[in-house]
């Protein structure tokens, strides 16, 4: 899944939720569940996730929903291996965009 997010300094948890297409209560469950997303809050406790908090989240996303891991397997997965995977996690996200452009500009020819 690629999310598409303008790109700002915070976004909220509305927006988040939107881009992933969940609901912003799986957002703030994730939050308790794995240490590696802390957003900041303000003074009325809204939550503010910052663009890496956005990319921790695409991991867990891709780690929960595409590839079935339990939230205890994904906890594990991100303790022991979290920049191998994370690694290539990145890299096939890029050609999963690259492709997109490609069959874009196959279209239009």
């Amino acid at each position: 899944m690629h999310v598409d997010l303008p790109e700002k300094r915070y976004y909220n948890i509305g927006e988040v939720a939107e881009a992933f297409s969940v609901n912003t209560s799986l957002i703030r469950f994730w939050e308790k569940e794995f240490d590696v997303l802390q957003p900041k809050k303000n003074a009325k406790g809204n939550r503010k996730f910052t663009p890496d908090d956005i990319k921790n989240l695409e991991f867990i996303y891709h780690l929960v929903k595409e590839r079935g891991f339990t939230l205890e397997g994904a906890k594990t997965h991100l303790k022991e291996n979290k920049q191998q995977t994370y690694d290539r996690f990145e890299i096939i996200r890029k050609l999963e965009t690259v492709k997109s452009e490609l069959l874009k500009i196959k279209e239009n020819l």
